[in-house]
């Protein structure tokens, strides 16, 4: 694998003499621009840091690597080879996140990940959740494809981090004892888990995430990857070959709605707050008790329904937050009359009436909001 280390003036003298410094090409800079087929080493006057491809198309059969693919993709078969011809041949192009999540083993999800890398080689990095949350990213940041095998980001932030450099043209890299500079930035990033539920947040409405969950292989194959690297030259012609199956529908190309993939909303009903589960639940509750098909309520009303239930100390600011922000209610404009239900001592749901300011959701909402 080609790579640059830093080289003292001093050593070059000593080891190849003073005259050498005059054949030594000289460049204003370093730039990133990936490019597989019309790959360039210098760009202007500056040295390009990505990587040459190392693969040629040769005519044969790569029916090894086809069947894994199908099985990674299953019946988007179609949309994973669309994925992997515009990683080679159009690779500025944004790309949703890729998930490949199953709890059993031996499925190929990093089979899949050191089949890309012998793809694109240097190019590529796996990491772990450790290397990606550090402040240091120069080692990952100018890289095409990051990979992250046995993903657990569930922290708020590292979402909201990797769906941002999903859609960013400019990432500021920092290596330690250098000071952060600004690059463009063209990563793809790929994150493998064994955590279907969880391995990471996202958000309802999110539509920058591709998850799959990927079935175990039926037999495992000796040498399976080595098959799969002799193939390569095959795939790369089949792929440049092919016509693609998709038009370019939205900034990271495919239309949302072919990724909504049961995984992806599995992910994100185990995404939604214990606080925002806890509310949707008693609504149903109390619907289905009282065999209503709406229900208005106050945020009192919800604080003494959580506080009946255990739920002690919920600040009336965080259910404003969920009902206004994450469901976008809003209040009736002026104080009303409604049916006010409450929870009894023995359990039982009472109802009385009552006057305020009231939100109101109907069982239509609240199985929408479940759906998710």
């Amino acid at each position: 694998m080609v790579s640059l280390k830093p080289w003292s003036l001093d050593f070059i003298k000593q080891d190849h003499g003073r005259d050498v410094l005059a054949q030594i090409p000289k460049y204003d800079g370093f730039c990133v621009i990936p490019d597989h087929l019309n790959y360039r080493l210098v760009i202007g006057n500056f040295y390009n840091k990505y990587l040459p491809f190392q693969h040629k198309p040769i005519a044969g059969d790569c029916g090894t690597v086809l069947k894994f693919l199908e099985h990674i993709f299953q019946d988007q078969l179609q949309l994973g080879l669309d994925y992997i011809k515009l990683l080679i041949e159009q690779p500025t192009q944004k790309l949703p996140i890729l998930c490949l999540v199953s709890k059993e083993r031996n499925t190929g999800k990093t089979t899949f990940l050191m089949f890309l890398k012998s793809i694109f080689g240097g190019n590529m990095t796996i990491n772990t959740n450790e290397d990606f949350r550090t402040n240091f990213n120069s080692e990952w940041s100018s890289k095409l494809i990051i990979g992250i095998d046995e993903t657990f980001l569930d922290k708020k932030e590292d979402s909201e981090r990797i769906k941002n450099l999903a859609t960013a043209t400019v990432y500021k890299a920092e290596a330690k004892g250098f000071d952060r500079q600004e690059i463009e930035f063209f990563g793809k990033f790929i994150l493998c888990s064994n955590n279907e539920d969880n391995f990471i947040v996202i958000d309802q409405g999110e539509t920058r995430y591709w998850v799959i969950r990927v079935t175990p292989i039926a037999q495992e194959q000796h040498k399976f990857l080595l098959r799969l690297e002799g193939e390569i030259p095959y795939f790369i012609d089949f792929i440049s070959k092919r016509s693609m199956y998709t038009s370019k529908e939205s900034r990271l190309w495919f239309n949302s709605n072919l990724l909504q993939t049961e995984a992806l909303l599995k992910v994100i009903r185990r995404s939604r707050n214990r606080l925002e589960n806890e509310i949707s639940s008693l609504l149903t509750t109390i619907m289905e008790n009282k065999e209503v098909p709406e229900i208005c309520f106050c945020i009192n009303d919800l604080q003494d329904w959580l506080l009946k239930k255990g739920n002690r100390g919920i600040e009336s600011f965080l259910i404003k937050k969920i009902l206004q922000e994450e469901w976008k209610l809003k209040p009736c404009s002026n104080s009303l009359s409604y049916t006010r239900f409450g929870f009894l001592p023995d359990g039982s749901i009472g109802e009385d009436t009552s006057k305020g300011r009231y939100y109101k959701v109907n069982q239509e909402f609240i199985l929408k909001l479940e759906a998710y």
